[in-house]
């Protein structure tokens, strides 16, 4: 069974009515298109005008919904209209139904069509002309050009207009789906980046005051209360501080305010001297003279060397902490050595994010990160190449 065939469009059904009431105006009054003696006028009478304007009428209604038949068996009503006195209605719609058939058909009419009724124009214009050899015979060209060729190209043309403004809101549409994309990749950067930090400045100190706390709590002991709130006052302090500069730079989204100093490795030292208050026996071995390293390279650093004084204070057994650097060729490697084994003394419970974090700082800069059981000791090696850290840190310069 054959699909039925769609409702015409509301425009259309008004196109369809206007152009019937129109002809049957003109032909109440007269008006018709050629004289009833003309030679080529084949059935007299001013009712047979009526059969092609109806017909022409109805193929209105399936100018959208199917422009190619509608137009073919418009082309049939016309060719029937030229053998009566004709109708001027039936002519205009007859031109309506050409620029429906290439703005609504399929891509093959809209490209056949011109090209019709270009070459009818052309050969309406010599052929006749040729025979006749009358000026006057070149007006029979000139009516197939506007009857058939001029709403061709116009349709033409309005259907490549309306396919380019398509294809530019399609672009659009596109264009609005990547940025919405990039905006989300780069919020979900940004959450990753300010975690890491977060985590990085802060839970050293509150790890410190955890387990200073534990062991207040735990022994009734005055002189090692009062230590212990010590190193917890300190702590916050220090932690207090932190949050302020994270709090800032977020906080400062107008440019007025000089934007903190992010850490370096100067500052290695002091964070050496922070986890001996704390209790580590820490080290620190920088060799000879590291030289100047680029930013990314030494905040990563610095944030490796603080998260792995971290986990050794909660998880590593009385012994000494060791911290290396070292400037090999093209990159900086860290180690970062603790005992491993049972302890008796209070932890802090950890989460395992330090260690995620120190595998994403290494991941960015496009270096090398391991963290496990060495013999008896908890090792934590990465290697930073400085090569990638410079076109890191050029690539976020030109987008500053």
């Amino acid at each position: 069974m054959a699909p039925p065939l769609p409702r015409p469009h509301r425009d259309d059904v008004r196109i369809a009515l206007a152009g019937l009431l129109g002809g049957l105006l003109f032909w109440a009054v007269g008006l018709d298109t050629r004289p009833a003696d003309e030679p080529n006028v084949l059935w007299d009478g001013r009712w047979p005008v009526l059969l092609p304007l109806f017909v022409m009428a109805g193929c209105e209604l399936l100018r959208r919904v199917r422009p190619r038949t509608g137009l073919l068996v418009g082309v049939a009503a016309l060719t029937l209209d030229t053998v009566t006195q004709g109708s001027l209605v039936t002519l205009v719609m007859f031109t309506d139904l050409v620029y429906a058939a290439v703005l609504y058909g399929p891509p093959g009419t809209a490209r056949r069509v011109p090209w019709i009724t270009g070459l009818l124009s052309v050969a309406g214009t010599i052929v006749p002309f040729a025979v006749l050899r009358e000026p006057e015979a070149l007006l029979i060209g000139v009516v197939i050009g506007v009857v058939g060729f001029t709403p061709a190209a116009t349709g033409l043309i309005v259907r490549n207009h309306r396919d380019a403004a398509e294809s530019a809101r399609l672009r659009a549409e596109q264009t609005a789906l990547l940025a919405e994309f990039d905006r989300t990749q780069a919020v979900t950067s940004e959450r990753a980046r300010m975690a890491r930090e977060l985590h990085d400045m802060v839970a050293n100190h509150l790890s410190a005051i955890a387990i200073h706390s534990t062991a207040a709590l735990s022994l009734d002991d005055p002189d090692t209360s009062k230590q212990a709130l010590g190193v917890i006052r300190e702590n916050s302090v220090a932690g207090l501080a932190e949050m302020r500069r994270l709090i800032g730079i977020l906080r400062d989204s107008g440019g007025d305010l000089e934007p903190a100093a992010a850490p370096t490795l100067d500052g290695l030292g002091s964070l050496v001297d922070g986890a001996r208050t704390n209790g580590l026996d820490a080290t620190l071995d920088t060799g000879t003279d590291l030289g100047a390293l680029p930013a990314p390279v030494e905040l990563a650093a610095y944030r490796i060397v603080q998260e792995s004084l971290t986990n050794a204070l909660k998880h590593a057994s009385p012994g000494r902490v060791t911290v290396a650097l070292t400037r090999r060729d093209c990159s900086l490697c860290i180690a970062v050595t603790s005992p491993y084994g049972d302890h008796d003394s209070p932890r802090a419970p950890g989460s395992g994010a330090g260690l995620v974090g120190m595998r994403e700082r290494v991941a960015l800069l496009g270096g090398t990160f391991t963290a496990g059981a060495d013999g008896a000791h908890w090792a934590v090696r990465a290697t930073l190449p400085l090569t990638e850290a410079e076109s890191v840190s050029v690539s976020e310069g030109e987008d500053a």
